[in-house]
């Protein structure tokens, strides 16, 4: 089940949009999907756009392998404002996801542990930032890039 709030503002001020679904595989391509609508609604650059469209897939995909069940719903939220666009993931699940380091040794045949790792450098190559933010509530996953 998919749950959506628009609190989207006009496009001059900040912006946000937020949507809250179950974590299961069904959820990731509907969230992408909304995503997508809103990020096009917005007028976004393309590089920015494919950039959030592959770390929502892959930071929706890890709730739904990763904390599943255990993680009650999950939150989605993507904002604008002030030269930036922001995309967060949320759910109650404990404990940080992990990065592996760029230098580590990755299995070629492994089909996962990457994504994380992926998402992370793409956003630096951007010019923004992945964090990684533990709250009394879960965690949070959160993707800033730089828009012009």
């Amino acid at each position: 089940m998919l749950t959506i709030a628009d609190t989207s503002a006009a496009p001059s001020v900040r912006s946000y949009v937020h949507w809250v679904a179950d974590p299961v595989a069904a959820s990731v391509p509907q969230v992408r999907s909304r995503v997508r609508a809103t990020l096009d609604g917005w007028r976004v650059p393309a590089e920015v756009v494919d950039a959030l469209l592959l770390a929502v897939s892959e930071l929706v995909g890890n709730v739904v392998r990763h904390a599943g069940g255990g993680a009650g719903r999950m939150r989605v939220a993507v904002s604008a404002g002030g030269g930036w666009m922001r995309l967060e993931v949320a759910d109650r699940g404990a404990g940080l996801p992990r990065l592996p380091s760029p230098r580590a040794e990755v299995d070629p045949e492994s089909e996962s542990g990457r994504g994380l790792l992926m998402v992370q450098l793409l956003t630096a190559e951007l010019g923004g930032e992945l964090s990684l933010v533990a709250h009394e509530f879960g965690k949070s996953v959160q993707v800033r890039v730089p828009v012009s």
